[in-house]
């Protein structure tokens, strides 16, 4: 067998990336971790990241098992404990409760930022992963036996396999040539960190408007974080705003819930897209993430569909290397396709129902998810269901996911 200088070659030091690097670190596998963007651990304590998740009970026993969760809730973590979700075109609403089923929450609102930070340290601390940044693949050839990677710095590099979590734009699977299906939203999501004369009371607020979701999501010092998913046009009308038309745009849209809108910080805004890559893996490469699969976020789904990936792949690479299997060969990876593949297109199908379901002005439609909204909340076993479905422990579980790591 050729000398390879790494069993794995990540591209990608995101969330899920960091996430897989530690997995595989862990279990003393070599692992250069590839990430074209500098990541600055050092930041004003005052300040917020305009990008956060909405982290379920599985991926915080991914992070509890990496040794990354204890630093993360160090820095700063918002459990939510309640959900409200209510229909803005009618009186459809529905209420989820963690102690319903027996839990203390139902997930915790993290800044992006807090979480990469906390796994990169965790990377720093394993001998068997090396952090190269800045740098991005300019290019890689498989071979028989490993898969040859070239740096934007001429630096070659052979690996048994090379996997991308590279976003959503992944180039390493354009490169690779896989196609991806998909079709945008015509949204764009619109970001902010809002002062709120109430309390959130440790809630997650969603209310549905014609236009897409406008979401509420509680902040460790009080305040909330808000994700609003409308059309282009309105979000360039959003962002155009001084704070004051702001707020007060805000105010009527999502009413009196949390009282007054007294302040916000900086405003963003990103595109919302669905798409899926027709294939997951190749000889000695592996997509995870958003390189593989993004959905709409109105579920908060779409970083945990992620951290899955990265657990499975982790776990099947692991248990091939101590079976003495060439962890690169297509036969070891398309394993893990067959593991989450299908998980994630039930929920990509989900989310797409849903948004339509609740995206349609139709009165006929209208009148049935609110009628839904109003039945389900009376009906205690399906919002269980629904509760336990949503934190991301049913279905074919990792080791990581039950909170155990791959030593």
């Amino acid at each position: 067998m050729a000398k390879r200088d790494y069993d794995i070659l990540i591209v990608g030091a995101g969330m899920v990336g960091a996430a897989l690097a530690c997995a595989l670190g862990q279990a003393r596998l070599r692992v250069a971790l590839i990430e074209a963007q500098p990541f600055e651990h050092d930041w004003p304590p005052e300040s917020f990241d305009q990008r956060v998740s909405a982290i379920m009970r599985a991926s915080q026993n991914i992070f509890t098992a990496l040794g990354a969760w204890e630093d993360m809730c160090a820095q700063r973590v918002s459990p939510y404990r309640d959900m409200h979700v209510w229909d803005a075109s009618g009186n459809g609403v529905i209420h989820f409760d963690s102690a319903d089923i027996g839990e203390p929450v139902l997930g915790h609102i993290i800044e992006n930022r807090v979480i990469q930070s906390a796994l990169l340290k965790r990377v720093a601390a394993l001998d068997s992963v090396e952090l190269i940044a800045p740098a991005s693949v300019a290019g890689f050839d498989t071979q028989a036996e490993h898969v040859r990677v070239t740096l934007d710095n001429g630096r070659n590099i052979d690996a048994a396999m090379i996997v991308g979590a590279d976003g959503g734009g992944s180039p390493l699977r354009q490169q690779a040539g896989i196609e991806v299906q998909g079709w945008s939203y015509e949204q764009e999501a619109v970001v902010a960190r809002i002062e709120t004369s109430a309390s959130h009371q440790e809630t997650a607020w969603q209310r549905f408007m014609p236009d897409g979701p406008l979401a509420f999501l509680p902040l460790a010092d009080g305040s909330s974080s808000i994700v609003w998913s409308t059309t282009p046009a309105h979000a360039r009308e959003l962002l155009a705003m001084d704070d004051s038309a702001f707020l007060d745009a805000l105010q009527i849209s999502f009413g009196d819930a949390l009282g007054r809108m007294l302040s916000c910080g900086p405003r963003a805004s990103f595109p919302l897209r669905m798409q899926h890559a027709k294939q997951y893996t190749q000889p000695r490469l592996a997509l995870v993430g958003d390189a593989a699969h993004t959905i709409h976020p109105l579920a908060g789904q779409g970083v945990n569909l992620g951290l899955a990936d990265a657990a499975a792949l982790a776990e099947v690479v692991v248990r091939a290397n101590r079976q003495h299997e060439d962890i690169g060969e297509h036969r070891v990876l398309r394993r893990y396709e067959r593991w989450r593949k299908g998980d994630n297109q039930i929920m990509i199908a989900s989310m797409e129902a849903f948004k339509r379901l609740f995206g349609s002005k139709m009165l006929a439609v209208r009148w049935l998810r609110n009628t839904g909204l109003r039945l389900t909340d009376r009906l205690p076993p399906a919002k269980n269901l629904i509760m336990r479905q949503a934190m991301g422990m049913e279905g074919e579980l990792s080791q990581l996911a039950r909170g155990k790591d791959l030593t």
